[in-house]
């Protein structure tokens, strides 16, 4: 019997799923060359005498043709040829036995064997993610690893991908962290002991304070490493900027590959922000177009013409944006004549507030795009138009750039590259003992728990300095449980288990 088997025996949703035969489709529906159903529990090798009833059971392990009928019509095919693959348990994905049928990917045998295997006794559609949850029961998987394979299932960029791998590593390293916090509390406890004869070994009261002092960093490095794991995984915030008609919309089509956004030679075209979730060289980005900037003068007037109701508005949710991105992706643009870089004061000063220090140290990256280059006379920023530029926004690459055109290709080639690092800096490992990227995979279930062992440190080290050493033992025990509870270990009662597996499995398909 597994450990999450013994500890979780009073979770009625993980131990029902153990008892029960469940089958699923476990490929995308549609027309396939393939298409797998599952079938897991204690009645799965039953299958064979309902739907083969005039074939020998194949052995286990071995891929064995065979013709499949429904039971109630022996003489009549439901496929003429499929594969059984016959896993018996313990020694299978779920620790049940498990049959997987290989079927041929048309709907209408699909949907004629499911039928069939739903009017059999004991027989039952699985709910999402129970073949996992059977893993989890039967000790096949842990929670660590049924949280990665959720994430791994669900991501769509490479990015995403890598920020959920690591769940082996994880698992070391919060395992690694109990393992101190046992040790810790059982020195305190074997002091506290030995202390109404001896007194307090004050040295070694000094080493456990200094450990939990390591222990805390570490935890903390870890959770700020996580943050930039949300980011692979959610998607960076990436929001374009810049006055009205100076290539905003364009410059996002051109990344989008298609017409996302109206582009217009009229100014105050894009009214509202216009979010798009894009695959930016293997990293998910949330692209977001908005209003271009632009400050009436009274009257609502402006050089470029009347500044409305509606399109103030649309200023107003732009710098909104501004404050969300993680990226800011300002579009400057040369003048008609071809002599100078328009930096209008609205979008420069919306700017300069996110290119300090202390702002890009925080994530706050800075791109200027200065499109309609090919206006210029040798088609160059000179050093001069760059050296004003920098003067303004200091810390932000400078990328020239022609929206339209056949020379555009390879301009748009080199922001993408410029972008790409943009986007892996600050999504950045800052290293947890130097190269890990555990933290990536860190979900939202973990990173709260890690905060709970946070203020567990908190409290210790209070009680402690106030000289309740036994108090201080015992937020020890808490900070234990809390890590053991990350991995399936922790002594976690009935309400907690319902509520962790529900947070686990909540975006689990059926099948998986």
């Amino acid at each position: 019997m597994s450990l999450l088997r013994r500890l979780y025996s009073t979770s009625s949703s993980i131990s029902e799923s153990s008892k029960k035969t469940i089958f699923a489709l476990s490929t995308p529906p549609g027309k396939s060359a393939l298409a797998i159903i599952r079938i897991s529990g204690p009645l799965a090798s039953t299958t064979f005498q309902h739907l083969t009833p005039t074939s020998k059971p194949p052995k286990p392990r071995t891929p064995t043709l065979r013709t499949l009928s429904p039971p109630t019509h022996p003489t009549r095919i439901l496929d003429p040829s499929t594969l059984l693959l016959f896993f018996p348990s313990p020694r299978s994905a779920t620790g049940e036995d498990l049959l997987e049928l290989h079927l041929h990917g048309s709907k209408p045998i699909i949907t004629s064997v499911l039928r069939c295997l739903g009017q059999l006794p004991g027989f039952v559609p699985a709910e999402a993610g129970e073949f996992t949850k059977q893993a989890l029961w039967n000790g096949k998987m842990g929670l660590l690893e049924v949280e990665e394979l959720g994430g791994v299932l669900a991501a769509e960029t490479e990015g995403e991908l890598v920020g959920w791998l690591g769940a082996g590593e994880r698992r070391g390293i919060y395992e690694g962290w109990r393992e101190r916090l046992v040790y810790c509390r059982g020195v305190l406890e074997a002091d506290i002991d030995f202390s109404e004869d001896q007194g307090l070994d004050m040295a070694v009261m000094e080493e456990v304070e200094a450990e939990i002092k390591r222990l805390r960093g570490e935890v903390e490095r870890y959770l700020g490493n996580a943050v930039n794991g949300e980011l692979l995984r959610d998607g960076v915030n990436l929001c374009l900027l810049g006055a009205p008609n100076v290539g905003k919309s364009s410059l996002l089509n051109r990344v989008v590959g298609r017409e996302a956004a109206i582009v217009s030679s009229e100014a105050g075209t894009t009214r509202d922000v216009v979010d798009l979730a894009v695959d930016v060289g293997g990293f998910k980005v949330l692209l977001g177009d908005t209003a271009g900037l632009r400050t009436a003068t009274v009257g609502g007037e402006h050089k470029g013409g009347v500044v409305g109701a509606i399109e103030q508005e649309g200023i107003r949710r732009a710098k909104k944006r501004v404050k969300e991105a993680d990226i800011l992706l300002v579009v400057l643009s040369v003048n008609e004549d071809g002599t100078a870089v328009e930096m209008p004061e609205e979008v420069m000063e919306t700017v300069k507030g996110y290119t300090d220090v202390e702002k890009h140290k925080e994530g706050k990256s800075v791109i200027v795009v200065v499109n309609k280059v090919d206006l210029l006379k040798d088609g160059k920023l000179s050093e001069e138009m760059k050296a004003k530029i920098h003067n303004i926004i200091p810390v932000a690459p400078i990328v020239p750039l022609t929206c339209t055109g056949a020379t555009s290709r390879e301009a748009m080639a080199n922001f993408l590259e410029v972008l790409v690092g943009t986007i892996k800096e600050t999504t950045s490992f800052h290293g947890y003992d130097g190269s890990s990227t555990a933290a990536f995979g860190a979900t939202e279930r973990q990173r709260t728990q890690l905060e709970e062992v946070l203020r567990c440190f908190d409290r210790f080290t209070e009680v402690y300095e106030g000289g309740d050493v036994v108090l201080a033992a015992e937020e020890l025990r808490d900070a234990a449980d809390l890590l053991g509870k990350l991995t399936g270990l922790g002594g976690a009662g009935a309400g907690d288990v319902e509520e962790v597996l529900g947070v686990v499995f909540q975006n689990f398909c059926v099948g998986k």
